[in-house]
């Protein structure tokens, strides 16, 4: 889920760290190389699909509420981590705040269906 308020950038710089997360956390997602017909080998890609869903920033807060609640881990992008420069200073920014004062950005999750559903309550598919 993403802020809907974000510039493109923002949302596409936000997507990807937070779908490394996920993968980090969840490597079965991953199949296999792939390869062309000329025999050159490629990345592996996830196997399952990537929903993005976008949400106002107290849906957005919403979500982490519920998703902390239930103990299920996501991934978690918090505003301040847009003016840092690197793994370290996002760390040291990401550390400054709890779940009640954080300016979440972007939050991802992987869990059953029907509990994804009940945590994502309220946001929307990304246009």
């Amino acid at each position: 889920m993403l802020r809907e308020d974000l510039a493109v950038w923002q949302k596409l710089n936000v997507t990807a760290f937070l779908t490394s997360g996920i993968v980090a956390e969840k490597p079965a997602i991953i199949g296999e190389p792939y390869r062309d017909a000329a025999g050159n080998v490629y990345n592996p890609l996830s196997i399952q699909p990537v929903i993005v869903l976008s949400a106002d920033e107290k849906t957005i807060a919403a979500i982490h509420r519920r998703a902390l609640e239930r103990e299920v881990r996501t991934s978690l992008y918090v505003e301040e981590m847009f003016s840092t420069g690197h793994d370290a200073a996002n760390r040291e920014v990401f550390g400054q705040f709890g779940p009640d004062s954080a300016k979440v950005v972007g939050i991802a999750l992987h869990a059953d269906k029907k509990l994804t559903d009940k945590i994502t309550k309220g946001a929307k598919m990304h246009p």
